[in-house]
């Protein structure tokens, strides 16, 4: 599937450098930011309704169309997989997989971290981590114009901001409203040192969503701008000798990405349930 749409994506990369449209890196953010339109290359392009309300935009984008794509996938194959739980007590193949993962997240990730009361936090975590896993595998397809939706910062700020109310969910549901709210300030501390430790406390809980936006956004479109750039290379030192180690190593990035689409959604629901687990028992 690389290969045989690397042409394309060559040919796109190929006119815009020569066309001087764009000066200096600019023509990698070119193809990795967000756009009204989706290129399928020779079969056209789909451009997307514009949607204004009350002057606020709320059009469809490139990326808010693939997540509604890889949220389609999500629910058609656990679709097809609980169809096929529920004929036969053991698994085979797609079920298998998905069963073995579906564990992982259970046992080594929500269960330790959560501890006792995981149960209640267990679809959700499902959810995070799988459509992070696919939005992400999603984006290592190669298309003219890259799509990489969890290399928009919109878009993980919207799922560290879901996370941030599950988290403070998670503590009111567990030690009640009042409590939590005490919790978060230590016991026994003169009035004057928490007009300090208050604002600092309330910082602490902004800069958990903000630090699991920052780092899934980072480490998706930092990899996508790496395999442009390296492409690039082809056309700054105009010589065929370079096309292959260039192609090589994009190739490299790309297999390296697919285990990095793993990793980020595994580190984005770990540490959202490592919060859950801390608003929850604060004591530990």
């Amino acid at each position: 599937m690389i290969l045989s749409n690397l042409p394309d994506s060559l040919s796109t990369l190929t006119d815009t450098v020569k066309a001087g449209k764009e000066s200096g890196g600019a023509w990698i953010l070119h193809h990795v930011m967000d756009a009204n339109h989706v290129d399928f290359g020779p079969f056209g392009k789909l451009y997307l309704p514009k949607i204004e309300l009350f002057g606020i935009d709320f059009s469809i984008t490139k990326d808010i169309f693939y997540l509604w794509v890889a949220a389609a996938l999500l629910v058609i194959l656990f679709f097809i997989v609980s169809r096929r739980y529920k004929k036969s007590l053991i698994p085979k193949g797609l079920t298998n997989l998905f069963e073995i993962m579906i564990i992982f997240v259970r046992d080594e990730i929500v269960k330790p971290t959560i501890g006792k009361g995981y149960e209640a936090f267990m679809p959700y975590m499902l959810t995070l981590f799988f459509f992070i896993l696919f939005v992400n595998l999603l984006g290592l397809i190669p298309t003219p114009n890259l799509v990489v939706p969890t290399g928009n910062i919109g878009v993980t700020a919207s799922l560290a901001l879901i996370s941030f109310i599950a988290i403070q969910f998670g503590g009111i549901k567990s030690l009640g409203f009042s409590h939590y709210l005490k919790s978060l300030v230590p016991k026994g501390m003169p009035f004057l040192i928490l007009i300090i430790i208050v604002p600092l406390e309330i910082l602490g809980l902004l800069t958990k969503p903000f630090a699991l936006c920052i780092r899934l956004f980072a480490n998706m479109i930092a990899g996508h701008i790496v395999i442009f750039a390296v492409l690039g290379l082809i056309f700054i030192f105009q010589s065929y000798f370079v096309s292959p180690v260039s192609i090589g190593f994009t190739l490299f990035i790309e297999l390296l990405e697919i285990l990095i689409a793993f990793i980020q959604a595994y580190i984005f629901t770990m540490l959202t349930a490592l919060f859950i687990g801390m608003a929850m028992h604060p004591e530990h």
